[in-house]
């Protein structure tokens, strides 16, 4: 007997011991699992060995990279620029990042310095936007950054990283377009679990920019990432890959804040100013957004709304500026249980309970999430998220007509048909703006001729609160531009 109760004994050592070893292994082939801010993400891919990784070449999408020993790779640095300013400290994320075990140590250091701060420690010389890209958006996603771009030089020490969420068959075109004018094009690539990022510093065409026009652009795209779980029903929810902003906080964590826009957006005022709202924050709020309508009795979530929303006609998230540290910290009050629950794990079952009853996707969990939570929220003028629906029913936004439009949100496709022709106006006069223009003659001055003539409809009889502001920020800006050529050519002359 005592030999069986010995050979079994045996028996199940041996078996512990090939189950370890089994699950040892799953963790370096076949489909990884990422675990960001308490949501799993699923990320179909087989890692390789740290000296795999270092001798093959890998190719994505038009741009083949070659790892070397050594670390660096062809043309592609993960240095930063020389000529970037120093990047202000970031306060430390509340959850962990994207498990990289393969880093090397050195990357490992520089990501941990980055997390490295203490909440609070913003600077308008450093601002982050994001944006998230699918099907035809590419267009409208380029003229949203090039307005950006053309008001932020009016801070001429302003830094702009721009976070580009993106299908992987944009990547390559969003790269092309952006590479060849700005500092430096930064592509964060799905590589198994780890998230990297690649600077592209190669070919880089600054001298087609205007000198003041050289305002610190740095835009990383990332591929599009849901949670593993109910991951189609995120993706397709209201349009294809919206629900990706709610995410941010979790994708994102080595940034402290951000600006998330919509692809159909267009800056009239240089975007720090917006930053600078995060500092009108009190102890409580974590996130801003403007009134989704103005007048109750017209307004959408007031008619027909099948759940709750924010205060009395709900609040729009096309324009949401998002203090992320605070997002990722704190637990948030709801109607599924008697505590507090994280961002993380708030939205998988709010999203089960309410699928049945939202119309705007997205929009309609956040402003759930606020209807149990309004202290935590600062809502933002309109003219920080001027819509059709402020000129179409007349005109409703007081603080557009006291200050001008500040922000242009072209919803319902407007920027693209004959609807609203004041809204495509401007889209289209800064589409096809060259930056190397005078900004008064090439385009103030035609948008306000083609604004002139579309008065025949609502929006067209407001249209001079789109210049408002507009107008004398290119004005002050081209007599800066002028005022830099003026001192070059004294600099030349002088030598």
């Amino acid at each position: 007997m005592r030999r069986y109760i010995r050979v079994l004994v045996a028996c199940m050592v041996f078996a512990i011991f090939s189950a370890l070893y089994v699950f040892s292994n799953l963790s370096s082939v076949g489909t990884s699992v990422a675990v960001v801010g308490g949501l799993v993400f699923s990320r179909s891919a087989t890692l390789q060995s740290d000296d795999e990784r270092r001798t093959r070449p890998e190719t994505r999408g038009h741009l083949q990279i070659h790892r070397h020993a050594s670390g660096n790779v062809g043309t592609v640095s993960t240095a930063t620029p020389p000529s970037a300013p120093p990047r202000p400290p970031l306060s430390p994320p509340s959850a962990p990042r994207w498990q990289d075990s393969s880093r090397s140590a050195e990357g490992r250091r520089s990501a941990e310095g980055r997390r490295r701060s203490v909440e609070g420690r913003r600077s308008a010389e450093e601002v982050h936007l994001a944006v998230v890209v699918c099907g035809d958006r590419m267009e409208e996603t380029l003229t949203m950054l090039k307005s950006a771009v053309l008001l932020s030089s009016t801070h001429s020490r302003t830094h702009i990283n721009a976070h580009v969420f993106a299908e992987e068959q944009l990547h390559q075109g969003l790269r092309d377009e952006v590479g060849g004018g700005v500092e430096g094009w930064r592509w964060c690539r799905s590589d198994g679990d780890v998230m990297e990022e690649v600077d592209v510093m190669e070919e880089v065409d600054l001298e087609s920019w205007p000198r003041l026009q050289r305002s610190r652009l740095n835009c990383t795209i990332y591929p599009i990432s849901f949670p593993q779980e109910h991951q189609e029903d995120w993706r397709s929810l209201f349009k294809p890959c919206a629900s990706q902003r709610l995410f941010l906080p979790a994708l994102l964590q080595d940034v402290d804040s951000v600006l998330y826009v919509d692809t159909d957006v267009l800056f009239l005022r240089p975007l720090v100013d917006m930053w600078e709202l995060l500092s009108l924050f009190n102890s409580t709020q974590l996130a801003a957004m403007s009134p989704e309508h103005e007048e109750p009795r017209i307004a959408w979530y007031s008619r027909f709304a099948r759940h709750p929303y924010y205060g009395v006609t709900g609040v729009n998230s096309g324009v949401m500026l998002m203090n992320l540290t605070r997002i990722r910290a704190a637990l948030f009050k709801n109607d599924m249980t008697s505590v507090g629950l994280s961002w993380a794990e708030l939205l998988a079952p709010l999203h089960q309970k309410y699928k049945l009853n939202i119309t705007w996707g997205d929009q309609d969990l956040i402003n759930i999430i606020f209807h149990h939570n309004p202290e935590k929220l600062y809502v933002f003028p309109c003219h920080w998220n001027f819509r059709p629906d402020h000129c179409i029913y007349g005109s409703n936004c007081d603080a557009a007509k006291q200050k001008g439009v500040f922000i242009l949100h072209g919803n319902r496709g407007v920027f693209h048909d004959s609807r609203q022709p004041a809204f495509r106006a401007i889209y289209d006069a800064i589409r096809t703006f060259p930056l190397q223009g005078d900004l008064v003659s090439s385009l103030l001055l035609p948008l306000e001729g083609e604004l002139n003539r579309t008065t025949h409809t609502y929006c067209g009889k407001v249209h001079h609160l789109f210049t408002q502001d507009f107008g004398p920020t290119l004005i002050n800006l081209q007599r800066a531009r002028e005022e830099e050529e003026r001192r070059r050519r004294r600099r030349g002359g002088g030598r």
